[in-house]
């Protein structure tokens, strides 16, 4: 069948792409960067060359087979293949100072059938460092931003287009026109294919897999892993597949017996629950670092299924083991090709990457999104509690539970940071404090993962300002990969925020903090009727202290699609005056912080 040929250079976009192709009805299929000219030979009605982390100056920088330009068919460049197409046809890349992370306002500057329906000031999504600073012969810039001159380019009459941006993803408002315009205009494929389809397909693929064996699935109570459970059962039949909810003791308050009682009002028959809390806290420590510590509870999760597997007496050789594995999961794992790690899911540790090797895993929903997942659940018709409920990760608080060992400073002069993000606030008439917070979170810019410190701000309390500001500081500071804004300030003077002089690690009365915590600001958003509005609400404490020594929390609702590119909620300012005054009647906690930091610079999760 004619599709559209996406070529991977190892984007966390790349499956995006041919997501939002499927949803206009058209095959897309996705082939590593080196695909040989006779694989698309006669089947690839347009060609499309994904982002990727690399850059294209790298001596080990992924390229196309010679002649792929010269299959006569429509070729777009997003991102990197943007770059690419103007580095091997003559153009010129370069490194620019100001990289552009998140959102920003696109200026047609030419015509082109990409943009045909499209006007100037649609806003469009970045996640760049290297830039097209001269189009090849024959090209024209058809686009352009405040921090590229040329975000777009066009040779219209060999059908080849380059754009920086991302139009794949939810942040970019017209982005699926453009891919439409590229798809059904420009390729002229036929609309043949049907997403309606998909759950069928599901099923078939699971029976094939699966031939004779069983499933032993583990099932932790999120959206993900409930509907793969849902879908292997339709499949195979409650005999054939059990699933294991394990208690690892990071669960939000009640959330044990809510899952439960929701299972067993579903009526599945087939579901263990293992305590497990005890040896997950053992293992955790004096650990600190967020990826040991994602690795350490992927490999628990393993150990207590193969304790409960022995305990039920089952036969490992007759058992497949079942995940929830949805596709962010992989890319940011560093699980495709060409990819880089963004963080490890727990449910990509190596010891799960062999056994996925070794053909001992079944992964139902592994090729879907989020909002694909709650479809698949509807089909199934799962109760609109499961399907609708805010995703909880699988490590559960225990990342969102910063750790600090001591004995492992930093290294960075944070006074020379602050030095830098003040004289940049002050050139861009940034009427704010800010101040770098000596502790770091995990990020995304580029394809490639940051490890960097939040910067903490006041002053400003404009949600759209304060957008913009978060944007600019992490696009031009690499130190600063979030900005957070500061909600409680209580002294006269400009805070002082002190990293706790001992190590704090995991810690039953530290969970136990945060879980009352948490429950204190889903009660709220509950009964002020917000909660549907809010797609993930992380509730994060973090070791940062007043002078008595007390922690900090972290808000960070966000609103997003498929949790690969999200924007942070601007939350009515009332709720969120409520939500200060609850938390800060618990004596444990000082300052409370809301994450103004989108996606990318700033992942979901803080670890």
């Amino acid at each position: 069948m004619k599709h559209i040929a996406i070529l991977d250079f190892g984007s966390q976009y790349t499956h995006l792409i041919a997501r939002t192709i499927r949803e206009l009805g058209v095959l897309a299929k996705i082939y590593n960067n080196d695909v040989s000219i006779e694989d698309l030979k006669g089947k690839a009605s347009g060609i499309i060359l994904s982002g990727g982390p690399q850059s294209v100056f790298g001596k080990e920088s992924l390229r196309i087979e010679k002649g792929v330009l010269e299959m006569r068919v429509p070729v777009l460049g997003i991102c990197y293949g943007h770059q690419l197409l103007a580095h091997i046809l003559g153009g010129v890349v370069k490194t620019g100072n100001v990289g552009e992370y998140g959102k920003a306002e696109l200026g047609i500057v030419g015509r082109s059938k990409i943009f045909e329906g499209i006007s100037s000031g649609s806003q469009v999504w970045m996640s760049h460092g290297d830039s097209v600073t001269k189009v090849p012969q024959d090209f024209e810039a058809i686009g352009e931003t405040t921090d590229c001159e040329i975000t777009a380019m066009a040779n219209n009459k060999r059908k080849i287009f380059g754009l920086q941006f991302h139009p794949e993803v939810a942040h970019s408002e017209k982005g699926v026109k453009m891919i439409e315009n590229f798809v059904l205009d420009i390729c002229d494929s036929k609309k043949d294919w049907k997403i309606e389809n998909i759950a069928d397909e599901l099923i078939e693929k699971i029976k094939k897999q699966v031939v004779e064996r069983k499933v032993f699935i583990l099932v932790s109570g999120g959206v993900d892993s409930n509907v793969a459970f849902a879908l292997l059962t339709k499949a195979l039949g409650e005999d054939r597949v059990k699933g294991l909810y394990i208690n690892t003791g990071f669960m939000r308050q009640d959330e044990s017996k809510r899952i439960m009682k929701r299972f067993k009002h579903m009526g599945f028959s087939n579901l263990e629950i293992m305590d497990a809390g005890g040896m997950f806290f053992e293992k955790l420590v004096d650990v600190y670092e967020p990826e040991e510590k994602r690795t350490i509870i992927g490999r628990a999760f393993l150990d207590a299924k193969d304790l409960a597997a022995e305990k039920m007496g089952l036969d490992v050789d007759q058992w497949l083991l079942g995940q929830g594995t949805i596709y962010p999961d992989t890319i940011e794992s560093g699980g495709t090709k060409n990819s880089n790690k963004i963080k490890t899911h727990h449910n990509r540790v190596d010891a799960i990457t062999k056994m996925l090797e070794k053909g001992l895993i079944i992964e139902p929903i592994v090729d879907l999104y989020k909002d694909e997942v709650r479809k698949i659940g509807r089909l199934l018709n799962l109760p609109k509690e499961l399907v609708d409920r805010h995703p909880f990760p699988g490590p559960g608080l225990a990342i969102r539970c910063l750790c600090w060992d001591v004995g492992k400073r930093d290294e960075v002069d944070i006074a020379q940071i602050d030095k830098k993000i003040e004289e940049f606030c002050i050139e861009k008439k940034f009427d704010i404090f800010s101040k770098i917070l000596p502790i770091k979170s995990v990020g995304v810019q580029g394809d490639n993962r940051t490890y960097a410190h939040p910067l903490v701000v006041f002053g400003e309390n404009d949600w759209d300002r304060l957008s913009e500001i978060s944007s600019a500081i992490t696009n031009a500071n690499k130190e600063v990969n979030r900005v957070v804004l500061l909600l409680n300030k209580k002294e006269k003077e400009n805070p002082i925020f002190y990293l706790s002089k001992k190590s704090i690690f995991l810690s039953k009365g530290r969970i136990e903090l945060l879980r009352k915590i948490d429950r204190i600001v889903s009660d709220i958003i509950r009964d002020r009727n917000i909660y549907a509005d809010i797609d993930q609400f992380p509730v994060v404490l973090v070791p940062i202290c007043d002078k008595h020594g007390r922690e900090s929390i972290v808000l960070r609702p966000i609103n997003t699609r498929d949790f690969m590119t999200l924007q942070f909620y601007k939350m009515q300012k009332d709720v969120l005056i409520e939500i200060v005054k609850e938390i800060d009647k618990v004596e444990e906690i000082s300052y409370i912080f809301f994450d103004v930091t989108n996606k990318p610079p700033g992942t979901t999760e803080w670890e």
